[in-house]
């Protein structure tokens, strides 16, 4: 099946979604120029409101099903960082603890940064065990900012 895709803007900068009308294949970041796609199957066009949604802090948890390819190791590391929750931030020695293999850290670290669902499946919340911010496919300055968002939206609601 052939991939649909749709460029939308954020605070972070463009997000290039692509997917078919069964699945979310990739949100990554872009830096190319906007491209006139054909109109993309209603659940790209859902993800796509699911961003927005997350942006403005009216969403928590994304409800599109995904598929990306990889290894049994690669599919258990991505499917942990779904139970990360919002808000919050483990290392990458605790994801490696959380899939039964403490000495698979640098594996776990390589994983995440071969994940394809940037922000749907959030590799932005494992940090480094001294909580230094390390990494990040899309750049440091994002991972800080969608971390920093994550954290105001969690106090806005107790004010």
């Amino acid at each position: 099946m052939e991939l649909a895709h749709l460029r939308i803007d954020t605070p972070v900068g463009p997000l290039l979604i692509s997917g078919t009308d069964e699945y979310i294949a990739s949100v990554s970041f872009t830096e190319e120029p906007e491209t006139d796609f054909p109109q993309p199957p209603h659940l790209v066009l859902d993800c796509a409101q699911q961003l927005h949604e997350y942006f403005a802090g009216d969403r928590k948890v994304f409800e599109v099903p995904t598929r990306q390819p990889g290894t049994d190791f690669q599919q258990t590391v991505w499917e942990q960082l779904t139970h990360i929750p919002f808000g919050q931030t483990i290392s990458y020695l605790q994801l490696a603890r959380r899939i039964g293999n403490p000495k698979s850290i640098r594996a776990v670290g390589t994983t995440n940064g071969k994940n394809q669902l940037a922000i749907i499946v959030p590799c932005h919340r494992v940090i480094g065990s001294n909580g230094t911010l390390v990494g990040y496919a899309g750049g440091v300055w994002r991972k800080r900012w969608l971390l920093e968002h994550e954290r105001l939206d969690l106090f806005t609601g107790l004010m």
